[in-house]
């Protein structure tokens, strides 16, 4: 018989201690821990392993394992905005991930306009109008849209030329993905958002780096009072 996957009880596991379910100070048992899932001890520590590497378990020898407090997860790991999303702090998560692209997408375009090549600037600015006419279009709300707005923005970060900046590009394209996943984006995007997005690929195109900074804050700000709104 196959070895069962170790993902689901991840999944399970991760989205009860983002829920508070299972509160910091918490302290499990792999025994308990095989007993409720019906798994094998193997499915279970390969669970644990992957939510103590991401700072969210501790195990110690006769005691077990004990649940940290959320700030030593590790805050930009996809898995855990994912299971951040699905539970009762989502409205809290995406106003936390969209902050965090107000810092830094404004830069990244700033540093986009300076650095990328043609090929990159005319591939910013297809992007830019495929958004704005499937937006007009209503299909805002579509997976079209959203690998075409995840392709904008990871370009960007990616032509800042800064590691850095482009290493948050798998932080802010699961809460872009989440959000729309959740029904959170709508059919037909904000018009000043979508009017933003194409000055800001604009700006970059023409080498105007004030200009892809000032736009770029526009629409994530447009962005932010969206999701704190919802709140």
């Amino acid at each position: 018989m196959a070895q069962a996957s170790h993902g689901p009880v991840l999944d399970h596991l991760g989205v009860r201690i983002t829920a508070g379910e299972l509160l910091p100070g918490s302290v499990l048992t792999l025994a308990g821990l095989e007993a409720e899932y019906g798994v094998s001890r193997t499915v279970i520590r390969e669970a644990v392993r992957v939510l103590e590497a991401m700072g969210m378990l501790e195990s110690r020898r006769r005691v077990g394992v004990t649940v940290r407090p959320p700030s030593e997860w590790s805050a930009l790991d996809t898995r855990l905005i994912g299971w951040q999303l699905q539970g009762p702090g989502r409205d809290q998560q995406l106003v936390v991930v969209t902050e965090l692209r107000a810092a830094i997408e404004p830069i990244a375009a700033r540093l986009s306009a300076q650095r990328a090549s043609d090929v990159q600037r005319a591939e910013i600015l297809r992007l830019a109008n495929r958004l704005e006419k499937l937006g007009h279009d209503g299909l805002g709300d579509t997976d079209e849209y959203l690998a075409a707005d995840i392709a904008f923005h990871d370009l960007i970060l990616d032509t800042s030329g800064n590691l850095m900046l482009a290493a948050t590009k798998p932080a802010i394209a699961a809460v872009i993905a989440g959000r729309s996943h959740l029904g959170l984006t709508p059919g037909v995007p904000h018009s000043e958002a979508l009017h933003n997005h194409v000055q800001t690929a604009a700006a970059i195109a023409r080498g105007d780096a004030d200009a892809a900074e000032h736009h770029t804050r526009r629409y994530v700000d447009t962005v932010l009072g969206e999701v704190r709104g919802a709140r």
